[in-house]
């Protein structure tokens, strides 16, 4: 096992190899890097992240079909849609996301940037000191306040429910850390990236408990908490940078 400082060092190396631009081109984080509009981008990413399930190929194809559905401006679309040009959205599908749920996902974004100030707001009015799990949890809440069928649920994890969240512990690391690698956004500015928690799946997990970052054995809000208080050790003000380095290891070297 390596020391604290030695396990620092070398994952702090793995964060600058795998941070880059030149990953963007086979990771779903390019949806929205194609838009410059903040509304644009936060929308593209945020309807990203919540397929961002599966085959890789296929999260980036179907969330580039999304865009084309939403007239490739996502946020004057869901402003100004007409309940006739959701009829459109017939037919879409990725895994268990389907048409249905695409058309609730618009109306209850354009609820929340008429009512509540837009997505980045009523996450920052949820969070905790040094967690956003509260946060998301809250958000949830907030975006199932119009009427809605009870299987589009599932698409918003609760992690006060149990869940790792991963996906939207994604796009929040995506909205919230610095864009000074041109990977993440940093428009989020009511977020301080030492409240993000690290997505957490099997990749992440696995190089995590093979470095002693992890014991927990379940991908689950306990071991998402865990991992968060074993990453802020390393470096209390950005701990998420982590995600690029167990992420890395785990899909590209195989740790």
């Amino acid at each position: 096992m390596m020391t604290q400082n030695e396990l620092k060092e070398f994952l702090d190396i793995k964060v600058a190899e795998y941070n880059q631009v030149h990953f963007l081109e086979s990771d779903p984080i390019q949806i929205p890097h194609a838009f410059t509009l903040k509304e644009d981008i936060e929308i593209s990413a945020f309807l990203t992240a919540t397929i961002a399930w599966g085959n890789r190929k296929s999260i980036i194809n179907n969330a580039k079909r999304m865009m084309g559905l939403l007239d490739h401006s996502p946020f004057d679309f869901i402003m100004n849609h007409t309940p006739s040009d959701l009829e459109r959205f017939e037919g879409f599908v990725h895994r268990t996301f389907n048409n249905h749920d695409l058309v609730y996902f618009v109306q209850s974004l354009q609820h929340i940037y008429r009512l509540h100030g837009g997505m980045e707001t009523v996450f920052a009015s949820n969070v905790g000191i040094d967690s956003i799990q509260s946060g998301i949890s809250a958000f949830k809440k907030v975006f199932f306040e119009l009427p809605h069928q009870q299987r589009t649920t599932k698409h918003i994890s609760d992690p006060l429910k149990g869940s790792a969240a991963k996906r939207i512990n994604m796009f929040l690391r995506w909205m919230v850390r610095d864009a000074s690698t041109g990977v993440d956004f940093g428009i989020w500015k009511k977020i301080s990236p030492n409240q993000l928690s690290c997505p957490l799946d099997v990749h992440s997990g696995n190089v995590a408990r093979k470095l002693g970052l992890l014991k927990r054995k379940q991908n689950d809000a306990k071991a998402v908490l865990e991992l968060d208080t074993s990453l802020r050790k390393l470096d209390p003000n950005d701990p998420v940078k982590y995600d690029f380095a167990l992420f890395g290891l785990g899909v590209f070297e195989k740790f």
